[in-house]
């Protein structure tokens, strides 16, 4: 008996330790969020372009570029709905 609650302890703190482990990120880079709902980086920066998805730019490194992010609860909504409908403007 004493085996088997040593072993339910060391799972439930291996559990504990995989959640977490498991937490998210404030925001996600392109090519995090493609690979995350299966389509091109490509596809996924049109759909910021396009207001399709909720993302912003950012700066990135010292030359001043910037680049899109997407917020893990934007994420979530993709995965869960897929991308918004098209804006009226760029269709």
């Amino acid at each position: 008996m004493d085996e088997i609650i040593t072993r339910l302890q060391r799972i439930e703190n291996l559990l504990e330790h995989l959640q977490a482990e498991r937490v998210s990120k404030e925001f996600y880079s392109i090519a995090e969020v493609a690979q995350m709902v299966g389509r091109s980086e490509y596809t996924v920066r049109e759909w910021c372009r396009h207001e399709r998805v909720r993302g912003q730019k950012s700066r990135v490194g010292c030359g001043g570029t910037t680049e899109w992010r997407i917020s893990h609860a934007e994420l979530l909504r993709i995965q869960n709905e897929g991308p918004l409908p098209i804006a009226k403007r760029f269709g």
